[in-house]
């Protein structure tokens, strides 16, 4: 019978030393991260090696690399430490201030209009509370959220589901967005038809914007001339700035381009709406910070519909919070 191995108990100081060491590259570095000795920092990776029964990382030119089964273990550490601040805040009393991390997935076209009021509310009600702010489309966004790497999330046109919780929030209309010289303006409303003949550039299937789009040229008969492709918005009015025709846009994306005089825009006839909603992981009861946080960004989000600043927004009625 071979000797018997030692078992070591996973720490936490063991998970934040594979983490620091994976995002610096170095044990020499991470070290001085973490305000340890070198020797401590290797130990706890050698520890950390011998329970996992496998080699966590391989010394590379560039630094040290995570191994594939590092890489699991990264994913597996960064959420535990993550529930463990969400638990830190869940078990504060009523009386204690808020405080806690907060992970905020926001839409690129809301960014510009709503990120800066919603981390400058947070700041001043709630100096305890450390946001962080990730941009991505809505399928992205979900996916997060149902990972557990995000609290909340604003999506587009989301049923409630087993894994999300869903608040509608508002109905934004599109514009048919062009040049300053296209004659398009917010009190002219276009019909699709508009459109026919003229280049168009339009984000690839599946995004949401596209099938809106293709279901109502299907219902009205109208044959679009796609010329381009771009998922960006940024880069969808990059091209119509170029001259390369026209697309299609919600009215928080475009406002600043039509108050600086870049571009125009006319809202369609009839109009073609979408649906914007704030969404939490339903399985995982959000913590009194992420309770906050979907606070301010309902009160922000209500106070750029009603001071103008969402051009084509109409607020849906209130669902209380979890």
């Amino acid at each position: 019978m071979g000797p018997i191995s030692r078992r070591h108990a996973v720490d936490l100081k063991q998970l934040r030393a594979l983490l620091t060491v994976s995002e610096t590259r170095s044990v020499t570095r991470a070290a001085a991260v973490l305000n340890l000795v070198q020797p401590a920092v290797s130990r706890q990776l050698r520890l950390l090696e011998e329970e996992m029964g496998a080699p966590l990382f391989t010394r590379e030119r560039n630094g040290m690399e995570l191994t594939d089964a590092g890489k699991v273990l990264a994913e597996h550490a960064r959420r535990a430490l993550r529930e463990l601040e969400q638990a830190r805040a869940e078990i504060q009393s009523a009386d204690v201030a808020v405080s806690g991390v907060v992970n905020l997935g926001l839409l690129p076209s809301t960014c510009d209009l709503i990120a800066g009021p919603i981390a400058a509310r947070v700041r001043g009600e709630y100096p305890g509370i450390r946001l962080r702010v990730l941009t991505g489309y809505a399928g992205h966004l979900q996916q997060w959220l149902q990972a557990g790497d995000l609290d909340l999330a604003l999506l587009y046109d989301r049923a409630p589901t087993s894994t999300l919780g869903i608040e509608p929030l508002l109905d934004e209309s599109l514009y048919i967005v062009g040049l300053p010289d296209s004659g398009l303006a917010p009190g002219k409303p276009r019909r699709l038809s508009f459109l026919e003949g003229k280049p168009v550039i339009l984000p690839s299937a599946p995004h949401g914007i596209r099938a809106l789009v293709e279901h109502a040229c299907a219902v009205h008969k109208v044959t679009l001339d796609v010329v381009a492709e771009a998922d960006a918005m940024n880069l969808q009015k990059t091209f119509v700035h170029h001259g390369i025709g026209y697309t299609i846009l919600p009215g928080a994306a475009i406002l600043a381009d039509i108050s600086r005089g870049l571009l125009a825009a006319a809202p369609l006839a009839p109009a073609l709406q979408r649906r914007v909603v704030s969404a939490w992981p339903a399985r995982k009861r959000p913590t009194r910070a992420a309770g906050c946080v979907l606070e301010v960004m309902r009160l922000v989000v209500s106070d750029c519909v009603k001071r103008g600043n969402w051009a084509g927004a109409k607020l849906i009625a209130a669902v209380r919070r979890p």
